[in-house]
């Protein structure tokens, strides 16, 4: 019995158990995925939670129900990969040989890169919300806030879906409107971006959403410490901002498990083909998700996508083909703007988010670098779709590469 080994069980790792149970011979192959937690987190929610739209109870779920039964499932700790053995071996101390490795390990938040987050103030006045204790503390701060100064600092790139930030300023404009305490709360984004989005284009659109919502922007602010004593963030070249409210995305880096078991570069991602998702090291080795390196966003989209073309690389690769080189860096996101509204943005690795209708041409539903509520409810609607579609594998009406039909250059 050969057997397909998955490490983490979150949104990549649970897509690919999906699909490749359905391609693989039960009598032949042994799929087994190991994962830490018992719990699986819908994460584009945590972004509603300090803002009272969505609760706890809206954006978790048992992982199991969301794999198959013939799906083996050990929850432990990984202690190493070795990859030169064809093994992994687990903190209980069980040593699990395979033929195929699928590494979704993801990425998580490192406040401890940066001098100043992981002191006794965390959470006193300096909050993150991409994890969901800290999107629930934030959650009870904003209740009683009166206003002052909010910062919405992005310590470096990558992070996990690169417009969160910007959605989170979005809906505090609105919620402080509804609050009627907007003129006492000052809104500034400060990123060490050139503008306020990864792609040029989206970039010069959304600076003007936050220009127009009167939330500044500071550009090209690279963070070397954050003065908790005198709410003052420092950044290399000595420029400070002061906060009275702190909302900071970390560092993100991937999994401890990747530098434990020397696979990935300075941030813990794996070096991976950016084409094909195999590993540049190791021929039986692929990554998906936010635990590869790649240059596209790191968001479930994506993983989505990447899910499509990595299931057919594994057949071909089982099969003895060559393997497709055919993921192209596709992304799209709804972009919550506030106020029943939203945006969409749909690119790759080399096409910028363009204007037009998505995804059929000319008829949408769904405009692209538009606001409207149509997107708004893309948004909101796409928990559904997470958690009885996407996490099952179901086939979507959306290619895994990015067509231009219906956008205008």
């Amino acid at each position: 019995m050969k057997r397909l080994l998955i490490l983490g069980a979150g949104t990549a790792g649970t897509i690919m158990a999906n699909k490749m149970s359905d391609h693989l011979n039960p009598d032949e192959w042994q799929i087994t995925i190991v994962d830490k937690e018992q719990t699986h987190y819908y994460q584009p929610g945590f972004l509603f939670i300090p803002f009272n739209i969505y609760s706890r109870n809206d954006v978790i779920k048992p992982k199991r129900d969301y794999l198959p039964k013939s799906v083996e499932l050990i929850m432990s700790d990984i202690e190493l990969i070795e990859p030169e053995e064809n093994r992994v071996k687990l903190a209980n101390n069980q040593v699990i040989p395979y033929d195929i490795l699928i590494v979704a390990t993801g990425s998580v938040i490192k406040p401890e890169e940066t001098e100043g987050l992981s002191n006794g103030d965390w959470y006193e006045n300096i909050f993150e919300f991409y994890t969901l204790e800290g999107a629930c503390k934030l959650q009870n701060f904003l209740r009683h806030w009166q206003g002052g100064k909010l910062v919405m600092n992005i310590v470096e790139m990558p992070i996990k879906c690169p417009v969160a930030p910007l959605e989170f300023l979005f809906l505090a404009d609105w919620w402080f409107t509804e609050q009627g305490i907007r003129d006492k709360v000052e809104l500034e984004l400060v990123t060490p971006l050139p503008g306020a989005f990864t792609k040029s284009m989206a970039s010069k659109i959304l600076g003007s959403f936050l220009e127009k919502k009167n939330i500044k922007v500071v550009p090209e602010f690279n963070i070397d410490s954050i003065d908790s004593e005198n709410n003052t963030l420092v950044s290399f070249d000595d420029r400070k901002i002061s906060y009275d409210l702190l909302v900071t995305v970390p560092t993100n880096m991937g999994d401890d498990l990747i530098e434990r078991s020397n696979m990935g570069d300075e941030l813990n991602f794996i070096p991976t083909d950016k084409h094909t998702l195999q590993s540049k090291a190791h021929e039986n080795v692929f990554v998906i998700g936010d635990a590869t390196n790649l240059p596209s966003s790191k968001a479930g989209s994506v993983a989505h996508f990447q899910a499509d073309i990595l299931t057919d690389n594994l057949v071909r690769y089982i099969d003895g083909l060559p393997l497709t080189e055919s993921f192209d860096g596709h992304a799209n996101c709804f972009i919550e703007s506030g106020f029943g509204k939203g945006l969409l943005i749909d690119f790759n690795y080399d096409v910028e988010p363009l204007p037009g209708k998505f995804p059929l041409p000319g008829v949408g539903p769904f405009s692209l670098l538009e606001e409207t509520k149509m997107n708004h409810w893309g948004k909101m609607m796409f928990r559904w779709v997470y958690w009885n579609l996407l996490l099952k594998g179901s086939e979507l009406p959306i290619e895994a590469q990015m067509n231009m039909a219906g956008k205008r250059k």
